[in-house]
């Protein structure tokens, strides 16, 4: 979803396959990722505090959240890590990205690289 002045804004990309329209980012948009990773089916149950959301079936899940900038020559990750960041294992020991990953703009990029030689050269 985007982030702006009012909470949940568009464009709202659902967290499985689907045929809504998602709208097209451009520079200066920010959104977020929402990765929702379920134990069993992804059919949903909604309280009535019209927040909390569990999965019908029962099954167990998790999500985290990271906020992303669309910058004119790419996209830079706004919740990225810092220097007293833990390197978490996945970040450690991909086979498809070693480290951690801040974007791909160059200044993104930059911050990244010197991210990664101090936490992965310290681990």
């Amino acid at each position: 979803h985007g982030i702006g002045s009012v909470f949940h804004t568009n464009p709202n990309i659902l967290h499985y396959k689907n045929s809504e329209p998602a709208g097209k980012m451009a520079a200066g948009h920010t959104f977020t990722i929402e990765p929702m990773i379920c134990e069993n089916g992804n059919n949903y149950l909604m309280w009535p505090d019209d927040w909390t959301a569990t999965t019908k079936d029962g099954g167990r899940s998790a999500q985290f959240e990271h906020t992303l900038l669309i910058t004119p020559d790419g996209v830079e990750a706004l919740t990225g890590k810092i220097e007293t960041s833990p390197v978490q294992f996945w970040e450690r020991d991909s086979n498809v990205h070693n480290g951690l990953w801040l974007g791909t703009s160059p200044s993104a990029k930059e911050r990244e690289g010197a991210l990664n030689s101090n936490l992965l050269n310290s681990n």
